[in-house]
């Protein structure tokens, strides 16, 4: 059955120790100012790249070093996991209501559910 998906966010994981200075500088590097999520102090957004990226800033625990990672949303996360993992990628946590992954290179990812709405309309390619 077909399922559609995109690369949807790219997040920046800073710990603690470097957050504030990581999303202030990748702020003004932008120039997109700085949206705190009112949910979570952890999050901030920092507006949208080309294509209906969302970049965004996220506060993790210490011991995690600093890193970029992408999210891969769609309509249907088992289907997405089970393609991705053909291509080459390994699970390597199950976060609940996502799926935590690695590429053959060894770069963190994460398969979402539908987080962007509109952009997830407009930019998603349907996989058979």
């Amino acid at each position: 059955m077909p399922h559609r998906s995109r690369l949807a966010v790219l997040l920046l994981d800073l710990p603690p120790e470097v957050h504030a200075a990581g999303t202030d500088f990748w702020s003004a590097a932008t120039g997109n100012p700085v949206e705190p999520d009112m949910t979570d102090p952890a999050w901030h957004r920092l507006g949208m790249l080309g294509g209906g990226l969302s970049f965004e800033v996220q506060r993790t625990g210490e011991g995690t070093p600093p890193r970029w990672h992408v999210d891969v949303e769609t309509d249907d996360i088992p289907a997405e996991v089970a393609r991705l993992e053909a291509l080459g990628a390994t699970r390597t946590a199950d976060m609940g209501s996502f799926w935590q992954m690695t590429d053959p290179a060894g770069l963190v990812f994460c398969v979402v559910g539908v987080q962007t709405g509109e952009a997830f309309e407009r930019h998603a390619r349907t996989w058979e």
